[in-house]
């Protein structure tokens, strides 16, 4: 189930690894046995994947970005799962995706496609548990024990390709919406 960033760099011993330019190549790194550290990490978001991440506070190795121009959607993991799976059996583009495995929710780091006053929009969104993160601060996985047991790459990023938040929200309205007697997520079949 999970395609996880931290499963592929730490590698099937889970020992930790981390990541530097090759001299000469533009958009590949070398592996760097028993070095991944947030400083590492922070540098490999920053350098390969385009995310503006920073360690704050550095003492407990959590790495951010502010969302502007890199925006955010949540929803909860069975429906983001669903929405993953369609988009890749549909050709769509799918970009990094994020585990918070204490809410069990998922977030996709998007293109800020979404316009910002569409209320009908805003309240399909709601209505289906979903939150479109717009500013503020997006936590992004580290290799720190206290972020592995919190964050996981559900699909991890390699570049700076992001899923359009349009696409994605197209797909959430065509697979999410609340049951009004049980007030549960309902999920139909895919076809």
């Amino acid at each position: 189930m999970f395609d996880s960033f931290d499963t592929e760099f730490r590698g099937a011993k889970q020992q930790p690894v981390s990541y530097r330019r090759k001299q000469g190549a533009s958009n590949t790194m070398e592996h760097i046995p028993n070095e991944d550290t947030p400083l590492t990490r922070c540098s490999y978001y920053r350098e390969m994947c385009g995310l503006p991440a920073k360690i704050d506070p550095p003492t407990l190795g959590r790495i951010t970005f502010r969302a502007g121009s890199i925006g955010a959607l949540t929803m909860p993991a069975p429906l983001g799962d669903t929405v993953r799976m369609h988009m890749l059996s549909h050709g769509s583009t799918v970009g990094p995706i994020i585990a918070n495995l204490g809410s069990n929710r998922w977030t996709y780091l998007i293109r800020p496609d979404l316009p910002d006053t569409d209320v009908r929009l805003s309240f399909e969104l709601e209505r289906a548990d979903v939150t479109v993160v717009r500013t503020g601060s997006i936590v992004l996985p580290s290799p720190t024990a206290e972020s592995w047991a919190q964050r996981r790459w559900i699909r991890l990023p390699h570049n700076s390709v992001r899923s359009s938040g349009l696409r994605v929200v197209e797909v959430v309205r065509a697979f999410a919406w609340i049951d009004r007697d049980s007030r549960t997520m309902v999920m139909p079949r895919v076809r």
